[in-house]
């Protein structure tokens, strides 16, 4: 069965390329006939390599030979013809008698290997190439030397690649009927292919009685393909339909495209295309399917409504309350109310185009980043938490800031700072209505895409705009009095379990260490504040103290932090599903065992996420749901920038999580639940009764 895995990007597998592309060179020097008799310079330690010759030669016939590959042990593994991204293949120059021929090779049908992004087409374990031999008519058979020759390959494991080579001697024996049933058969049918802007469109004839697990195709010609992005298969009847992106450095589109199309099972046909008409539409059977993108009026009211419902969030609510109280406050002034709204307005509003066009640069330079992507950074966590802690000591009392108090009216520097603090702190909610204005920021031209970003930004902003524009409104609110500061300090506590809640997340986010210097951190500024507090008490002049007394934290966490940082993480929390971590290759596996597939992308910073696994996914209930329909569960965690999810989530029209997935046997395409879960639901999933709102809500 074709295999792919995905390693992470460590310094350590760059030098494993490196040096593949050193022993590529070393292998890409002028080859030929006599080189075939020189001695061997690598040796074949690592893969071993025979050349077996089947039966007796006959004259105006084809005999066959195959070269038995046999790695050392597991970790070692050789190449396609076309190696991917990365690699060697195999170079072999044969002695044979004259008019003797040799044919191109026949291989098995490879496998897919991901390192560091770059996709290689591999072969572990035992394998065997096969090579036609055309004996011309009126040859002296009997007469005939033994055929000998001389190969060069590449050996390689996840770490290292090392050149190999052997002087070869055919000898009799090998399993030859094994070998050829291994060989990928050429299809008696013509392929055709398109290229279509950025695309190669291949169609290949094929029964639709076919199964196709987890079909790929491996295209032989080098330099036309991305190898790495996912490719798309449609059915139109008896015919497959590939979409396959163009390497954008590609040398020409070439006049002949020949591969393998492997089924996902270890079986697989070869195939060759030629220039063509390709059908378009037919079923999708596996790959992304393209993002139709609603109207654009449904967007602008999807952002505004999913802005709105951010402020019942946790994320916003103790700093929305109390510059909602602060209102009253101003109450005596319309044209001091009317400003504050405005200047908390435009802090909000900025707040949210600056995020989005940060994401859209960034996905614009080719990174792989979605919504809320900066509290994949751990010096931007590290920096909320440090200002989390402050604005609680705030709320408690410890000290004050007269001209940006969130909790104080009647300046509006202070309303725009807070808007742009509660738009920061709201990018860990994400809610219905927002995931398809999102996703769809993602495809759409920078413009509307901007105008989606800010029209969030004014819904979560629009409470407070009518509180300021809106006397009504404002005089429902209770009266100011002695009451308001004791509020104040009472939402001192939501504001501290969120600080200890960005502490969990900065241990969970660079380990154990790297929090605990995070903690010195705001421990010395909480103390910096409580001189600065002292100080203000007894009218003194109060922020050269601070920093004073905050500097050496600072100058010791800047210096530490870098150096403790454990890109793994802190991940000790476990479910009781007993998931498998998220890859394309493990949901594909999933997908073609025939059971139903549940998928759920999270990150530990998403507290909408964190309260769908508390409240729905992680009930006895569900389990046993799920243990009795064989579902398979999955989980992507999104804490730590990961760009194969990323790029997954795009493809799903995802900007961000939460995103819940469910596959059901043999459907060409995932169902998307609601962003908002419920056990109910997830056990009418499970029992194939689910509610009819689930696909509507899954939509948004």
């Amino acid at each position: 069965m074709s295999r792919a895995r995905t390693f992470p990007p460590p310094i350590r597998q760059f030098a494993a390329w490196v040096l593949a592309l050193a022993a590529s060179l070393l292998l890409a020097g002028p080859s030929h006939a006599q080189e075939a008799e020189r001695a061997a310079l690598y040796g074949d330690e690592n893969i071993a390599v025979a050349l077996f010759a089947e039966g007796k030669p006959k004259a105006g016939g084809e005999r066959m030979l195959a070269l038995r590959f046999t790695p050392k042990s597991e970790e070692w593994h050789g190449y396609w013809s076309n190696p991917g991204d990365a690699g060697q293949g195999m170079r072999l120059e044969l002695s044979l008698p004259e008019g003797w021929e040799m044919g191109a090779p026949l291989y098995p049908v490879p496998q897919q290997l991901t390192i560091s992004g770059l996709m290689n087409h591999i072969y572990e374990g035992q394998y065997a190439v096969l090579v036609p031999i055309r004996v011309p008519a009126g040859a002296d058979v009997p007469r005939t030397p033994p055929i000998t020759g001389r190969v060069e390959y590449l050996a390689c494991t996840d770490q290292i690649c090392v050149p190999q080579d052997a002087v070869l001697t055919a000898r009799a024996g090998g399993d030859f009927a094994r070998w050829r049933a291994e060989v990928a058969p050429l299809l008696d049918a013509q392929a055709s292919f398109a290229i279509t802007g950025q695309t190669l469109r291949v169609a290949i004839p094929l029964p639709a009685s076919v199964a196709l697990a987890v079909p790929h195709v491996f295209i032989a010609n080098e330099r036309l393909v991305d190898y790495a992005k996912p490719q798309t298969f449609r059915r139109r009847g008896d015919m497959l339909v590939a979409e396959i992106a163009l390497d954008d450095r590609r040398q020409g589109d070439g006049g002949a495209v020949s591969g393998i199309l492997a089924f996902g099972d270890g079986a697989g046909v070869r195939f060759m295309a030629v220039p063509g008409a390709v059908p378009t539409g037919g079923e999708l059977i596996a790959g992304p399917a393209a993002m139709a993108v609603p109207p654009l009026w449904t967007l602008v009211l999807g952002a505004l409504l999913g802005g709105l419902l951010l402020n019942i969030m946790p994320c916003v609510f103790p700093i929305l309350s109390l510059k909602a109280l602060s209102l009253a406050r101003a109450g005596e002034s319309e044209a001091r109310a009317r400003a504050e709204g405005l200047a908390y307005t435009a802090g909000v509003v900025l707040a949210c185009l600056a995020l989005g066009g940060v994401m859209l640069a960034l996905r614009a330079a080719g990174e792989q980043v979605g919504w809320a992507f900066q509290l994949q950074e751990p010096g931007v966590v590290v920096a909320l938490l440090v200002l989390a802690a402050a604005i609680t000591a705030n709320f408690a009392g410890l000290f004050e800031l007269p001209s940006v108090s969130v909790s104080m009216g009647g300046e509006r520097s202070g309303a725009f700072a807070t808007g742009l603090l509660a738009a920061f702190v709201a990018t860990p909610c994400t809610g219905p209505f927002m995931a398809a204005a999102l996703g769809a920021a993602l495809l759409l031209p920078t413009v509307q895409a901007l105008l989606l970003f800010a029209l969030l930004g004014l819904g979560l902003a629009l409470p407070f705009l009518l509180l300021g524009f809106v006397p009504p409104l404002r005089r429902m609110l209770p009266k100011p009095g002695p009451w308001m500061e004791r509020f104040r300090r009472i939402m001192a506590i939501p504001m501290g379990l969120t600080a200890l809640a960005l502490l969990w997340l900065t241990v969970q986010l660079g380990g154990r260490p790297f929090g605990l210097v995070a903690l010195l951190l705001v421990a010395g500024v909480l103390l910096a504040l409580l001189v600065v507090g002292r100080l203000q008490r007894k009218g003194k002049l109060a922020w050269p103290a601070f920093g004073l007394v905050a500097a050496p934290f600072f100058a010791f966490a800047l210096i530490a932090l870098p150096n403790l940082y454990d890109g793994g993480g802190s991940k000790d929390s476990e479910s009781i599903h007993a998931p498998q971590a998220f890859s394309r290759e493990s949901l594909a596996e999933a997908r073609g065992s025939g059971k139903p597939v549940f998928v759920w992308f999270t990150a530990d910073w998403c507290v909408t996420c964190k309260v769908n696994e508390s409240v729905a996914i992680e009930r006895e209930s569900v389990r046993e749901a799920f243990e009795a329909a064989g579902v398979v569960t999955m989980v992507g965690d999104w804490t730590v920038r990961d760009e194969a999810i990323t790029a997954f989530l795009t493809e799903q029209g995802a900007a961000g999580v939460p995103l819940y997935l469910w596959y059901a046997p043999g459907a060409a395409t995932p169902e998307q639940l609601p962003q908002v879960l419920t056990p109910d639901l997830l056990v009418a999933q499970a029992s194939g009764n689910p509610p009819p709102a689930a696909s509507a809500a899954g939509s948004d």
